[in-house]
């Protein structure tokens, strides 16, 4: 079975736009959650309908948890310094 929450490095690595239940695992829901949530127009953040597919901005993931990507880009390039 696989892991339901998302680590924070999977958080970090998202592409630019994420299948539903990808997103999903960003808030910590399930599968038939996620999907149930969006046909309702209740999922925790904006999702776009192609065709008969869903797809999930990872910005809208961003704003939705509250993470700022340009903080988290920042902390992400390797420190010159060290």
């Amino acid at each position: 079975m696989a892991q339901l929450e998302m680590t924070r490095d999977e958080l970090l690595a998202l592409p630019v736009s994420v299948d539903l239940t990808t997103a999903g695992r960003a808030f910590g829901i399930g599968r038939t959650a996620a999907f149930d949530l969006a046909r309702a127009g209740d999922f925790p953040c904006r999702v776009l309908r192609v065709g008969i597919k869903y797809r999930v901005p990872r910005s809208a993931i961003f704003e939705a948890l509250g993470v700022d990507e340009g903080a988290l880009a920042d902390s992400r390039e390797p420190n010159p310094a060290a």
